[in-house]
């Protein structure tokens, strides 16, 4: 297994972590584009068009709430949980594209996700603190790395 494969499983992982649909909504797309191959997969699901439309609606949602005053700290319980489950699941969906251990991937893309959930908040808060910037300003800011981020790590795979 090549050591950049090991990187971008890792790597999907913390977008994940950053936002946990952004993460599951990426992977969707670049299956339905032929970016990875999941045909003839468990994963494959991920690849229909309902699996893109209904992802991307979530990972839409989640930038909006997000915002939200009333929206849970990521690094409580319940959200870590869900970053770490979306996590492993694209993970795991980068590994079967690259007809590799799946182990492997759900366990880079969940340690990625809780590298990403802990390290975007702290990230997200010391640059607020700094910068003296509202928070939405840097929250805007992590959205882009997310989605950018994210099409940028599947891209790699084509």
């Amino acid at each position: 297994m090549s050591f950049t494969l090991i990187v971008l499983m890792f790597a999907i992982g913390v977008i994940a972590g950053l936002r946990s649909m952004t993460a599951p909504a990426v992977v969707s797309w670049a299956a339905h584009l032929g970016w990875l191959a999941l045909p003839n997969t468990h994963l494959a699901l991920l690849g229909t068009t309902p699996a893109v439309v209904i992802l991307t609606l979530f990972a839409l949602a989640e930038l909006i709430v997000d915002k939200l005053p009333a929206t849970p700290n990521r690094t409580t319980t319940g959200p870590l949980v869900g970053r770490i489950g979306t996590g492993a699941l694209c993970g795991a969906a980068l590994c079967v594209a690259a007809d590799r251990s799946l182990a492997l991937g759900i366990l880079l893309g969940s340690l990625g996700a809780i590298a990403g959930a802990f390290g975007g908040y702290q990230a997200r808060r010391e640059l607020v603190k700094s910068l003296r910037v509202p928070d939405i300003f840097v929250a805007l800011v992590e959205d882009c790395i997310a989605v950018g981020g994210g099409f940028f790590i599947v891209s790699r795979l084509r």
